[in-house]
């Protein structure tokens, strides 16, 4: 049978915020592609769990490296592990990040830029550690957890939209300088999604995600595992020829005007 583009046997991927959520659907997927796989969060215990769901259930390797990704030396602790263990590393799925409400009138500088720390930082620490090796294989694929917000806009969220656009930019910019070296880099932006903290959020303020994106034209709210599946889209060779570019996982456009 012809290759789907979607193998990924003897690949291994680095999976930030691999713990829960969209870091756990991705590293799941990823395993269930053929990948092995590096989970790296700051919660030990949750961890090592989803690290022994993801082998129970694949039957591929999955390392669980405690990591606080907005810490430099750590991130390269981590990616130094990941070479001990498997001596390569072909993906790397940015996830770390979440943002809170404040608009520009509210926010004062410190909450400022810790919208930077917490949503740009982790992805630019893990992509300088990754970078060396692979240009040296000559090969790997970067993707980045934008947002919506990063893409169009949340008002009342200026600090959070303005840090992922950040990020958007930056995968932009790393792409054209890193595509030299067969290293593509994309980012996806999800729109509302229903992961675990996110539930949390949602419950306590009543909120029912599926009537906030009544006006999305699937007209539901995402899942992890509907952010998973384009990451690991745009990580293999099925996307081989794309590179700079954020794809939103939204639900689709809402625009003006009617339809029938």
């Amino acid at each position: 049978m012809e290759p789907t583009g979607y193998e990924l046997d003897g690949k291994v991927a680095i999976v930030t915020g691999g713990g829960t959520g969209i870091g756990k659907a991705t590293a799941l997927l990823l395993a269930r592609y053929g990948a092995d796989i590096v989970i790296a969060g700051r919660t030990e215990s949750v961890l090592r769990d989803t690290s022994a769901e993801i082998e129970s259930a694949t039957g591929r390797k999955c390392l669980a490296v405690p990591t606080d990704a907005h810490e430099e030396e750590q991130v390269q602790r981590m990616v130094a592990r990941t070479m001990e263990a498997f001596g390569r590393v072909d993906i790397l799925s940015n996830n770390v990040g979440w943002g809170d409400s404040a608009t520009l009138s509210q926010v004062d500088y410190e909450a400022w830029r810790f919208e930077f720390t917490r949503n740009v930082d982790p992805a630019f620490f893990c992509t300088k550690a990754v970078g060396p090796h692979m240009r040296e294989q000559g090969s790997g694929a970067i993707v980045h957890n934008s947002s919506v917000a990063g893409v169009d806009g949340v008002a009342g969220m200026t600090p959070y939209s303005v840090s992922k656009a950040a990020l958007v930019m930056f995968t932009r910019v790393a792409a054209a300088e890193w595509g030299q070296y067969g290293i593509r880099i994309n980012a996806v932006a999800p729109g509302l999604i229903t992961t675990e903290n996110a539930m949390v959020t949602y419950d306590a303020n009543n909120i029912d995600p599926d009537v906030m994106c009544a006006n999305r034209p699937l007209r539901r709210a995402g899942t992890a595992h509907d952010v998973a599946k384009a990451i690991c889209f745009l990580a293999s060779d099925a996307a081989s020829y794309i590179t700079g570019e954020t794809i939103e996982v939204s639900g689709g456009p809402v625009v003006g005007g009617q339809g029938g």
